[in-house]
Parts: structure tokens; C-alpha cells; sequence
């Protein structure tokens, strides 16, 4: 979920520093020249991330050498404290892709047919106003070619939910520190009709993946975040990614404060109660542990060829014309023509981007406010395409 509003604010730039946890440290006069030049040009697209409006930026690349970290602007526009090298931030859709990841496990697994309709695993749960989860297939889930109606506002210029509708405005106050569950959000989806019929086209709705993750634990017996965990988490040691507990509201460990425009105004909106994503956006990790889980999912370390090779089959992106989405994972343009596969995700306070190339690569861009305009939207997708490039 992007939002989008005319009016940027800027925020002043506090001092910046490139960390180097493998090789040298850019801020010292030793660095390589070549290394010297891409941390340059990196360091320069966060910058100017931070004049766009943005309290700070963070870039952090991973590679069989380990993770290096360019930081620009604060963390906490009050204490001007730098965002933190090993910052935990939430991690919006970025959720999607492990949800995803265990339902294709379990397709390998002979548990889940991709192409069965979403009623033979979840009877009467899809219907009413025109939706029928006898038409809509797994597949279309995890695509987001289903048709379901959205139960979240969004677009340009609020968070403001369509005019007669039941969607839910998640910069409210009513909202930020209400517990939902997962039956009640498609409830909601189904007070409204159908966007258009199962596999017509796609567009992007988070009511799709609330669904697979009740699809998960209808079929497993567990929740999806459990199986998440000791799937993917666990044996990956991503030792600062999970999903929050039930009333769990903050952010433990290091972490920026997150920042939401608010009629005009920047609010901390760090703290909330992020049930009404769940498993389309609940999910909190560091940069450094989200590139380790892409670099092993498209290593093949977490499903089957056939599996990923389903993963990796695209279906035109409504979000972004350049790309392709796939099963939980988007085909992403590049101006320097590499071929990266990631997602990225946005929730109130937070916008992460991420990929890893075909040579291993992966890199998560991550910014403690939502864009405030698409010129602010352009600057944090420059960076990203810069730190792919030159990274």
C-alpha cells in the first residue's frame, strides 16, 4: 500500500556516513576508488532522498561477504539520532513474499493444488455481492488476479476510503490501535462487490493475502505467522524478523521512528496495532535479514524449481507498468538492464524497496516516512535503481 499526496515536506539533512561491515569503511580515506565511486553515487541518491522530504534513508546491500549500510538523513527528527545500522522497521508487503513462499511449500508438499478453487480449502468464507470462492483459484490469490474487492483505503491524496464502502482508513486513530482478526477483515471485503471477474487482469488488493493466510492455517492447523517462522525464519536465523504478538504495538530493538503526514502535519506513527495487515503487511525485519530471505528464496534454498520457476511466472503489474508480478514476487525494471526479482512494501511510517540480482546481490532501500507525492515516490525508486546499479 502507496499513498500519495501533493504536498511534500522537507526535512533538514543530519550528518550522513556510509558503514562498512565487510571491506573498507567509506567515510575513511582508504577506500578503493571504485568502491569509493558507487558508494558515491549511493551515498548522493539517499541524499537526495532527504531533500525530497524524507527524515532519513537507509540502504543495505548483502553478498556472500556480508552486508554493508549507507544511512542519509535522522532516525528521529526530535533527538536527531542517525537511522540505526541494524534498524527492525515494518516491513508492509515485503509480508506477502513469505506468505507466498509457504503456500508454495505446501503446493510442493501435495497439500495445496495452485490451480484448485480457494472453496474447496476455505468453504463459504468467499461469497456474497457477487463474490464466489468457487471461481477464484489459489493461483489468482497469490497473482492478485482474483477480482476481490480491497478492504483497505488507499490512493491519491489519503488514506481515504471509496465513498459507501466499509474499507478501512489506516491513518485513523480508530483504526491504528484497534485488534482485528483475519475472518473479520474478508467480512469486510465481502460487504462489497467484485473489482472484475477471476483472471480478467490483475490488481494489486491485500484482501488476497489475508485470504492465504487463513488458507495456510486451514490447511496446516497452525497460524501463518507459525509457520512462517519455523519454515523460513528459523531455519534461515533471521533473528530480527517476525510477526508482532497480539497487542504488541511497538518496535523492539534499534529502530528510527516512523513518520505519517497527517493533514499536513508529520506524525510519529511508529507505534500501532498492525493486526489489520496481518499476512498482507504485518511483518517486522532489518534490511540485512529481508536480503538474506530473497537471496535464499531465488538460491532455491527455500522451495523446488518447479515451485519457484511458478513464482517467477509474471502477470502484468498494476502498480508499476515496467514490472511483472508474479506469485508473491515482482520482476523489477532497472535503468543499468540487470534482472532483479524482489517486492518491497509501504505501511504508515515506513517504505522499504528490495531485489537481489542475478549475481547475488540484494539490496533493501528503506525510508521512515511514506512518499508524500510521486516526484517523492521517484526519488526513493532512484535509489534503489541506484544501489542495484552501482552497488
Amino acid at each position: 500500500m502507496t499513498v500519495f499526496r501533493r504536498d511534500g515536506l522537507r526535512a533538514a539533512a543530519a550528518g550522513v556516513c556510509l558503514v562498512a561491515l565487510f571491506g573498507a569503511v567509506g567515510c575513511g580515506p582508504d577506500t578503493a576508488p571504485a568502491d569509493a565511486d558507487r558508494s558515491g553515487a549511493i551515498q548522493a541518491a539517499l541524499d537526495d532522498v532527504v531533500r525530497g522530504g524524507f527524515p532519513g534513508a537507509q540502504a543495505v546491500f548483502t553478498t556472500d561477504a556480508g552486508d554493508r549500510t549507507v544511512t542519509a538523513g535522522v532516525g528521529d527528527i526530535t533527538t536527531g539520532a542517525p537511522f540505526p545500522v541494524d534498524a527492525r522497521v515494518r516491513i508492509g508487503s515485503n509480508t506477502k513474499t513469505f506468505v507466498a513462499t509457504v503456500v508454495l511449500q505446501l503446493v510442493a508438499e501435495g497439500k495445496i493444488e495452485l490451480d484448485a478453487p480457494l472453496e474447496r480449502y476455505l468453504p463459504g468464507v468467499v461469497h456474497g455481492n457477487g463474490n464466489d470462492g468457487n471461481r477464484i483459484t489459489v493461483r489468482n490469490l497469490l497473482q492478485h488476479t482474483s477480482g476481490l474487492p480491497e478492504y483497505l483505503a488507499g490512493g491519491d491524496p489519503e488514506l481515504r476510503a471509496e465513498r459507501g464502502t466499509a474499507q478501512l482508513e489506516v491513518n485513523t486513530e480508530a483504526v491504528r490501535w484497534r485488534r482485528y482478526d483475519p475472518a473479520e477483515l474478508v467480512r469486510l471485503a465481502m460487504t462489497m462487490p467484485p473489482q472484475f471477474e477471476p483472471g480478467a487482469r490483475s490488481v494489486y488488493t491485500n484482501t488476497n493475502y489475508i485470504l492465504l493466510g487463513m488458507l495456510i492455517q486451514q490447511t496446516t492447523g497452525r497460524t501463518a505467522s507459525a509457520e512462517i517462522t519455523t519454515r523460513i525464519i528459523e531455519p534461515l536465523g533471521l533473528r530480527d524478523t517476525g510477526f508482532p504478538v497480539a497487542g504488541e504495538t511497538g518496535i523492539s530493538g534499534p529502530h528510527p521512528v516512523g513518520y505519517q503526514e497527517i493533514d499536513g502535519a508529520r506524525v510519529d506513527f511508529t507505534d500501532l496495532d498492525p493486526s489489520w495487515a496481518d499476512t498482507a503487511g504485518a511483518m517486522i525485519a532489518t534490511g540485512s535479514d529481508l536480503n538474506r530471505f530473497f537471496r535464499a528464496l531465488l538460491d532455491g534454498k527455500l522451495l523446488p524449481a518447479a515451485q519457484l520457476d511458478e513464482m517467477r511466472r509474471t502477470v502484468p503489474f498494476d502498480r508499476m507498468p515496467e514490472a511483472g508480478y508474479g506469485l508473491g514476487l515482482i520482476h523489477l525494471p532497472t535503468s543499468c538492464g540487470k534482472e532483479v526479482w524482489g517486492h518491497g512494501g509501504s505501511i504508515p511510517g515506513f517504505e522499504t524497496r528490495n531485489g537481489v540480482t542475478a549475481d547475488g546481490l540484494a539490496v533493501t532501500i528503506t525510508v521512515n516516512q511514506l512518499p508524500t507525492s510521486e516526484e517523492n515516490a521517484e526519488l526513493v525508486q532512484r535509489a534503489f535503481d541506484a544501489a542495484v546499479c552501482s552497488g
